[in-house]
């Protein structure tokens, strides 16, 4: 049993290896072909036209512009395999320092709406399941399409309108109060601050683990065995718990995890609208100011976080589910 484990744990770690270096290739030949001129982009037109040919000489080397893009690659990808991302251009620090910082606030805002996504995705869509045809489910089905064709932008500036400008119950933007040093902000005041950009997400990510929970629920309810269940008098409450459940909970823990990466995506443009600093925000100032070393680190993070997630996935199927960490059985 050991053995096996150990064995699918290496698998997976060298598919993940394998995707990074993939991920790696595709964002820096996505950044070699921009049109996008760093020097332009961070310096500004005026400003360069100014200079000496000396100085946009000195810049085109800071930028790496003046180094051809295989040669580039080939030298950040030696240095990362040492654990060097190398040093933010935008922000003049060590990019793993800048990811750390970043990170942190992101992955309180993605955290708090994954859970809560998840959890209000699956009741709902059980909830829907049962009731099918009925008002319940015709009301939560109707909910869900409207919001899985809703941008989250667009859904941000919504909230941001209402709670922020009109109702001004909750903050506009940032992560943090205007003025106020970073000791001395406190976890209420970071909840607060976190509540439209987390709740826009959630509301986002509900749809699609609602909808699929809710065709596997009906699946489930029109089964020989439920219809079994009820000839032998079982309640609904009774049929949901001991049949339905475990189930609905595989598919549904699938498509939870497999949502990071939408949570990562969207929190980009989220980010962006409520000016919240995290990894998002980053990773647009990283493309638009042509930063090659933050943007790398960041694209690898973000990948490795997808990976990890499905392998968790996986992990937890045997624990959901005995029949599957024995080798047995179909779900």
């Amino acid at each position: 049993m050991l053995k096996k484990n150990l064995l699918f744990a290496g698998k997976n770690l060298i598919r993940m290896f394998l995707l990074l270096f993939a991920v790696s290739i595709a964002t820096f030949a996505l950044v070699a072909v921009s049109p996008i001129d760093p020097l332009q982009a961070n310096v500004g037109q005026a400003a360069l036209g100014s200079m000496s040919e000396e100085q946009k000489e000195k810049l085109r080397s800071y930028w790496g512009a003046d180094t051809p893009p295989v040669e580039r690659y080939v030298n950040w990808a030696k240095a990362a395999l040492r654990g060097d991302f190398g040093t933010s251009l935008l922000y003049r620090q060590p990019v793993m320092n800048v990811i750390g910082v970043k990170l942190a606030n992101s992955l309180f805002l993605m955290g708090l709406a994954w859970v809560i996504s998840g959890l209000l995705g699956f009741v709902l869509g059980v909830i829907a399941g049962v009731y099918k045809g009925r008002w319940p489910d015709r009301l939560i089905k109707g909910y869900s399409l409207v919001i899985a064709s809703t941008p989250a932008f667009w859904l941000a500036l919504l909230l941001l309108l209402f709670f922020g400008v009109w109702l001004k119950v909750l903050p506009i933007g940032l992560s943090v109060p205007i003025g106020v040093e970073a000791a001395g902000v406190t976890f209420f005041q970071r909840v607060r601050h976190a509540i439209l950009p987390a709740l826009t997400l959630s509301i986002t990510g509900i749809s699609n683990i609602t909808l699929h929970t809710r065709e596997k629920m009906i699946e489930i309810m029109d089964s020989d065995y439920v219809l079994f269940a009820r000839a032998r008098g079982e309640k609904t409450g009774k049929i949901i718990f001991h049949h339905g459940l475990r189930n609905v909970l595989l598919p549904a823990m699938t498509l939870q995890f497999a949502s990071i990466s939408e949570i990562i995506g969207g929190s980009v443009l989220v980010e962006q609208v409520f000016s919240y600093p995290g990894l998002g925000q980053a990773a647009v100032a990283a493309g638009t100011g042509s930063d090659v070393p933050l943007l790398m680190g960041i694209t690898l993070i973000t990948a490795a976080m997808v990976f990890l997630g499905n392998f968790a996935a996986n992990l937890l199927y045997g624990a959901v589910d005995p029949r599957i960490r024995r080798g047995g059985g179909k779900v």
